[in-house]
């Protein structure tokens, strides 16, 4: 499982960090709501846990956004506001739950593994992303191509999920480094190519079609090649 947190809180972020990663669960955090909403267009995850009162994008107007531009991931509004019209207003925003501060951690981890299973039902139209022959499945971490199974590495399939997701569109290498890891891209380092090289010796050299090509001097695009 996946987790967003969004949370301009520092010690809450790394004790919701710190509890979650203890029982499995893969956790990324952003500190306010415009990066936030970054993470949570370019990058899948389970369920979000978003605080109300933040610097720049409220809570509220990062739920109204996701949910305008059809994101159905559940959210968890975590705040201290806990009024009946503030719980009413996140509700109609789209939130998914609300739980108020403080609050005990067996009850936020109940929350969240109830939202995630609500969000692997079927219908879920954002369950399994699919370009050509590839089948990527964010919910289980898995990949196949032409009906085979292929196993990649945590970081190879955040890759290959961005390439899906962003189909016929030249990605550079420092948006790789930025939107898929969370990197400042280093111009002396070439850990891109190397992880774009790993991903082509699973998912395209065994097959007869390439996927992923180089555009020199720009990026890589994955797309049917003319």
């Amino acid at each position: 499982m996946k987790v967003l947190i969004v949370e301009d809180e520092i010690k809450t972020v790394q004790s919701i960090r710190q509890g979650l990663e203890e029982n499995g669960i893969v956790v990324e955090y952003a500190y306010d709501g415009e990066s936030g909403l970054q993470m949570i267009r370019s990058r899948s995850y389970d369920v979000v846990i978003s605080d109300i009162i933040m610097p720049g994008k409220s809570g509220f107007h990062l739920l109204r956004e996701m949910r305008a531009e059809g994101i159905t991931t559940p959210v968890l509004l975590l705040t201290a506001l806990d009024s009946t019209d503030n719980k009413v207003y996140g509700l109609e925003a789209g939130a998914d739950d609300y739980l108020a501060k403080p609050f005990e951690f067996r009850e936020l981890l109940a929350r969240i593994k109830a939202l995630a299973r609500r969000g692997r039902e079927p219908g879920r139209q954002d369950r399994i992303l699919v370009f050509q022959d590839i089948e990527l499945d964010p919910d289980a971490k898995s990949c196949r191509r032409a009906g085979r199974d292929i196993e990649l590495t945590p970081r190879e399939f955040s890759l290959l999920e961005y390439f899906v997701r962003h189909p016929g569109r030249v990605i550079s290498k420092v948006e790789i480094s930025e939107k898929v890891w969370d990197l400042h891209f280093d111009t002396s380092t070439n850990v891109v190519e190397v992880y774009v090289n790993y991903l082509r010796n699973k998912v395209d050299r065994p097959f007869p079609v390439p996927l992923i090509h180089t555009v020199f001097g720009s990026g890589y695009v994955l797309k049917v090649k003319e």
